[in-house]
């Protein structure tokens, strides 16, 4: 019996894919500085790495530097790690920066409707959090300020912005408006 993607070369030969201890395919290939894959042997950036385990100070001033240096792809993996490893009443707060941060990701590399998409929804996971936990300004961040900023860039991406630069669109995390 022969089970489709299995040896078939269309991909599914596990053999000589890399996995994690778990089994988990692990993507060896470079990307570049908005996370798309590189081809093997290229010069990429360095990756983030996953499932550190930061204070929420830390995970907010490391994604902060990600941003303003263009790479929300990479921010986006820092919270996640917060989404993942934080207290549970705090996991709704670092998904909506983690789409925040994937919908920039989207809107610079020219996805626009992906990108408006996920910046309206990660606007709304963080304003929900918000209200239902009576604090705009967790850890420091204006939460208001960011989703403003997000709905802001998502209806200039949906009205044709292009591909916008990640560096130069990239929110202050802290304060209102982008970097």
């Amino acid at each position: 019996m022969t089970i489709a993607g299995a040896g078939d070369g269309r991909g599914g030969d596990t053999d000589d894919r890399d996995r994690d201890v778990d089994g988990r395919a692990r993507s060896t290939r470079p990307r570049d500085g908005l996370g798309r894959p590189l081809p093997h042997g290229a010069e990429g950036v360095p990756r983030q790495p996953e499932g550190v385990v930061r204070t929420p100070r830390e995970t907010v001033a490391e994604a902060q530097a990600l941003l303003d240096a263009g790479k929300p792809f990479h921010a986006h993996e820092v919270f996640e790690d917060a989404w993942k490893s934080g207290p549970e009443d705090e996991r709704a707060l670092w998904r909506g920066l983690a789409q925040l941060a994937v919908g920039l990701t989207h809107a610079a590399r020219g996805n626009a409707v992906g990108g408006a998409r996920l910046l309206r929804r990660g606007a709304g996971g963080v304003e929900e959090w918000a209200v239902r936990r009576g604090a705009d300004r967790p850890h420091g961040m204006d939460l208001p300020g960011l989703a403003g900023w997000a709905r802001e860039l998502a209806g200039r991406v949906d009205r044709g912005a292009g591909p916008v630069d990640a560096r130069a669109e990239a929110p202050r995390l802290t304060g209102h408006g982008s970097g």
